[in-house]
C-alpha cells in the first residue's frame, strides 16, 4: 500500500469539506478521483499531497506516517518529505520561464541535494521517456502546451517519487494533446511502475484508469 488515509476530516470555518474520508492506493495503480466542483476532491488531494493538514484522521505514504493520532509533521519535515516522495502535476504546467526544459526538470533534484551531474543525467533520461530529448534546450515559451505539460510530468518524476498527484493535468489542452498525455501516464506506469492519482473532470481519462472513485459532499460514494 503506497497511500493509506483513514477518517480524514477538513473544515474551513463552519464549512465541513471532508467528512471522514478513507482512501487507499496500491503501488503501480493509476487511480482517478472524480466528482462535481465543490465535492472535496482538490482539498483531499492537497491533504494526500501533504500541502494541507487534516483536522482529524491519519495518513501514511510509502510507509511513513505523516498525520495520525497526536503526530503531525512540522512544515520543514513536510517540505523535505514532499521533495523526496511526492510528485505534482497541475493543470497549468508552472514551468519557470527563464530556464530550459532540461533545467526545469533538474531543479527538484538539485533542491533535494543531488549533484548537478546526477540531476542532469536523470533529467535527460526523463525527457527521453516523455519524448522530448530534442526539446531539452528550449524554454517554456518555445514549447507547445502539450510539450510543456510533458516537461512538467518529467519534473514530477525526477526524484523517483512514491506517488504522483495530478490535478486536472489535461484541463488546458486540446483533444488530441489530451489523448497523448493520457497515454503517457499509462506508459510511465508500465515502464517505471509509477503510482499516479488523478483528480479530473475528464470522463475519457477517468475511464482509462485502473479504478475510479467518485466524491460527493465530502465523501466517496
Amino acid at each position: 500500500m503506497i497511500v493509506k488515509a483513514q477518517n480524514i476530516h477538513k473544515s474551513f470555518g463552519s464549512l465541513e469539506v471532508l467528512k471522514g474520508v478513507d482512501f487507499e492506493v496500491e503501488k503501480g495503480e493509476v487511480l482517478a478521483i472524480v466528482g462535481a466542483s465543490g465535492a472535496g476532491k482538490s482539498t483531499l488531494l492537497q491533504i494526500l499531497g501533504t500541502l494541507s493538514t487534516p483536522d482529524e484522521g491519519s495518513l501514511v505514504i510509502d510507509g511513513n506516517t505523516i498525520f495520525g493520532g497526536s503526530f503531525k509533521a512540522g512544515q520543514a519535515d513536510l517540505c523535505a518529505f514532499r521533495g523526496r516522495h511526492i510528485g505534482f502535476v497541475f493543470q497549468a504546467h508552472h514551468l519557470l520561464p527563464e530556464f530550459t526544459a532540461l533545467e526545469n526538470v533538474m531543479i527538484p533534484a538539485l533542491i533535494a541535494g543531488r549533484s548537478r551531474k546526477e540531476a542532469q543525467r536523470e533529467a535527460q533520461a526523463l525527457l527521453a521517456e516523455v519524448g522530448l530529448s530534442e526539446r531539452a534546450g528550449h524554454k517554456p515559451s518555445e514549447l507547445s502546451g502539450g510539450e510543456a505539460q510533458r516537461v512538467a510530468i518529467a519534473r514530477a518524476l525526477v526524484n523517483k517519487p512514491a506517488v504522483v498527484f495530478a490535478d486536472e493535468p489535461t484541463g488546458n489542452l486540446d483533444s488530441a494533446t489530451k489523448q497523448e498525455i493520457h497515454r503517457l501516464f499509462f506508459d510511465l506506469r508500465d515502464r517505471l511502475g509509477q503510482t499516479i492519482i488523478v483528480v479530473t473532470h475528464d470522463p475519457e481519462l477517468a475511464a482509462l484508469c485502473d479504478r475510479t472513485l467518485t466524491m460527493k459532499d465530502g465523501r466517496f460514494v
